[in-house]
Protein backbone atom coordinates (compact mmCIF):
# COMPACT_ATOMS: atom_id res chain seq x y z
CA UNK A 1 0.00 0.00 0.00
CA UNK A 2 1.28 3.46 -0.90
CA UNK A 3 1.04 6.53 1.24
CA UNK A 4 0.21 9.97 -0.05
CA UNK A 5 -1.73 11.02 -3.10
CA UNK A 6 -1.32 9.12 -6.35
CA UNK A 7 -0.68 11.53 -9.18
CA UNK A 8 -0.51 11.12 -12.91
CA UNK A 9 3.17 12.15 -12.83
CA UNK A 10 4.04 8.58 -11.87
CA UNK A 11 3.01 7.35 -15.33
CA UNK A 12 5.66 6.68 -17.94
CA UNK A 13 3.51 8.34 -20.61
CA UNK A 14 3.49 11.55 -18.55
CA UNK A 15 7.28 11.51 -18.15
CA UNK A 16 7.70 10.97 -21.90
CA UNK A 17 5.40 13.88 -22.71
CA UNK A 18 7.12 16.16 -20.18
CA UNK A 19 10.53 15.31 -21.66
CA UNK A 20 9.19 15.81 -25.21
CA UNK A 21 7.80 19.21 -24.32
CA UNK A 22 11.03 20.34 -22.68
CA UNK A 23 13.24 19.19 -25.56
CA UNK A 24 10.87 20.54 -28.20
CA UNK A 25 10.64 23.94 -26.52
CA UNK A 26 14.41 24.14 -26.24
CA UNK A 27 14.87 23.23 -29.90
CA UNK A 28 12.15 25.70 -30.93
CA UNK A 29 14.09 28.43 -29.14
CA UNK A 30 17.25 27.55 -31.05
CA UNK A 31 15.43 27.45 -34.40
CA UNK A 32 13.55 30.70 -33.82
CA UNK A 33 16.55 32.76 -34.90
CA UNK A 34 16.29 31.03 -38.30
CA UNK A 35 12.55 31.73 -38.55
CA UNK A 36 11.91 27.97 -38.71
CA UNK A 37 9.58 25.84 -36.61
CA UNK A 38 10.53 22.42 -35.29
CA UNK A 39 8.03 20.90 -37.74
CA UNK A 40 9.56 22.74 -40.70
CA UNK A 41 13.02 21.61 -39.56
CA UNK A 42 11.87 17.99 -39.58
CA UNK A 43 10.53 18.43 -43.11
CA UNK A 44 13.80 19.99 -44.27
CA UNK A 45 15.85 17.21 -42.65
CA UNK A 46 13.72 14.60 -44.42
CA UNK A 47 14.10 16.37 -47.77
CA UNK A 48 17.86 16.83 -47.35
CA UNK A 49 18.35 13.10 -47.98
CA UNK A 50 17.92 13.67 -51.75
CA UNK A 51 15.15 11.08 -51.73
CA UNK A 52 12.16 12.06 -53.79
CA UNK A 53 9.39 11.93 -51.22
CA UNK A 54 5.70 12.20 -51.92
CA UNK A 55 3.54 14.21 -49.54
CA UNK A 56 2.26 10.99 -47.94
CA UNK A 57 5.74 9.56 -47.42
CA UNK A 58 6.98 12.88 -46.07
CA UNK A 59 4.05 13.16 -43.65
CA UNK A 60 4.83 9.70 -42.23
CA UNK A 61 8.57 10.29 -41.95
CA UNK A 62 8.30 13.82 -40.50
CA UNK A 63 5.54 12.78 -38.06
CA UNK A 64 3.03 15.34 -39.36
CA UNK A 65 -0.60 14.79 -40.26
CA UNK A 66 -1.20 15.35 -44.01
CA UNK A 67 -3.47 18.43 -43.79
CA UNK A 68 -0.97 20.24 -41.53
CA UNK A 69 1.87 19.22 -43.86
CA UNK A 70 0.05 20.68 -46.88
CA UNK A 71 -0.29 24.06 -45.17
CA UNK A 72 3.32 23.99 -43.98
CA UNK A 73 4.62 23.07 -47.45
CA UNK A 74 2.60 25.92 -48.99
CA UNK A 75 4.39 28.34 -46.62
CA UNK A 76 7.77 26.75 -47.31
CA UNK A 77 7.21 27.03 -51.07
CA UNK A 78 6.29 30.71 -50.63
CA UNK A 79 9.47 31.21 -48.60
CA UNK A 80 11.53 29.60 -51.37
CA UNK A 81 12.73 26.70 -49.20
CA UNK A 82 11.11 23.80 -51.08
CA UNK A 83 9.53 23.21 -54.45
CA UNK A 84 7.08 20.71 -55.80
CA UNK A 85 7.90 18.51 -58.76
CA UNK A 86 5.67 16.05 -60.59
CA UNK A 87 6.88 12.52 -59.95
CA UNK A 88 8.68 10.85 -62.82
CA UNK A 89 7.35 7.49 -61.57
CA UNK A 90 3.68 8.41 -61.21
CA UNK A 91 2.36 11.62 -62.80
CA UNK A 92 -0.44 11.74 -60.19
CA UNK A 93 2.07 12.24 -57.39
CA UNK A 94 4.10 15.26 -56.40
CA UNK A 95 7.59 15.06 -54.95
CA UNK A 96 9.02 17.71 -52.67
CA UNK A 97 12.61 18.89 -52.96
CA UNK A 98 14.73 21.43 -51.14
CA UNK A 99 15.64 24.47 -53.20
CA UNK A 100 19.27 25.68 -53.16
CA UNK A 101 18.18 28.29 -50.60
CA UNK A 102 16.49 25.58 -48.55
CA UNK A 103 19.64 23.46 -48.63
CA UNK A 104 21.82 26.40 -47.45
CA UNK A 105 19.37 27.20 -44.66
CA UNK A 106 19.25 23.52 -43.70
CA UNK A 107 23.01 23.48 -43.14
CA UNK A 108 22.77 26.52 -40.84
CA UNK A 109 19.80 25.07 -38.96
CA UNK A 110 21.46 21.68 -38.60
CA UNK A 111 24.29 23.25 -36.58
CA UNK A 112 21.80 24.37 -33.94
CA UNK A 113 19.96 21.03 -33.96
CA UNK A 114 23.24 19.18 -33.50
CA UNK A 115 24.22 21.51 -30.67
CA UNK A 116 20.89 20.63 -29.02
CA UNK A 117 21.80 16.94 -29.34
CA UNK A 118 25.23 17.57 -27.79
CA UNK A 119 23.65 19.32 -24.81
CA UNK A 120 21.17 16.46 -24.32
CA UNK A 121 23.91 13.84 -24.67
CA UNK A 122 26.06 15.63 -22.10
CA UNK A 123 23.11 15.78 -19.73
CA UNK A 124 22.48 12.05 -20.09
CA UNK A 125 26.14 11.11 -20.52
CA UNK A 126 27.07 9.49 -23.83
CA UNK A 127 25.97 5.94 -23.00
CA UNK A 128 22.71 7.08 -21.44
CA UNK A 129 21.81 9.12 -24.49
CA UNK A 130 22.35 6.21 -26.87
CA UNK A 131 20.44 3.86 -24.60
CA UNK A 132 17.56 6.31 -24.32
CA UNK A 133 17.43 6.73 -28.09
CA UNK A 134 17.29 2.97 -28.59
CA UNK A 135 14.53 2.62 -26.00
CA UNK A 136 12.50 5.43 -27.53
CA UNK A 137 12.78 3.93 -31.01
CA UNK A 138 11.64 0.62 -29.52
CA UNK A 139 8.52 2.36 -28.18
CA UNK A 140 7.94 4.14 -31.49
Amino acid sequence: MTTGPITFERHLSYALEAAHRSVSNSLAGRLKKHGISVTAWRVMECLDSDERLTMGALARRALINPPALSKLVDRMVSDGLVHRQISTVDQRQVNLLLTPLGRRRMLQIREDAEEQDRVLSALLEAEGGEMLKQLLFKLA
